[in-house]
């Protein structure tokens, strides 16, 4: 169907800017927009997320049960070292 709408400046610069990041027409990203956001399209879901695990050796002396203490500590000691000391 072909119809007439006003759109925002604001709104229309945004569809603008998709339609040159991708390969898309700014026709297609308007509809796509309209139907996501009348809920008649499911929102596409993304690729989880892995986290590819390496080993790694701490140094002697580390715990590494207590390393957000360890982080603690390093920024308390920044913090007081930024400190001036008032008269």
């Amino acid at each position: 169907m072909r119809t007439t709408l006003t759109i925002d400046p604001d709104i229309a610069d945004r569809l603008k800017q998709e339609a040159a990041l991708g390969k898309r027409s700014f026709k297609v990203i308007v509809n796509d927009a309209l139907r996501t956001g009348l809920g008649m399209e499911a929102p596409r879901r993304t690729q989880r997320f892995r986290v590819k695990p390496h080993s790694s050796q701490l140094l002697p002396g580390i715990d590494p049960t207590r390393l957000n203490q360890l982080l603690d500590e390093l920024e308390v000691d920044g913090f007081m070292a930024k400190q001036v000391p008032r008269l």
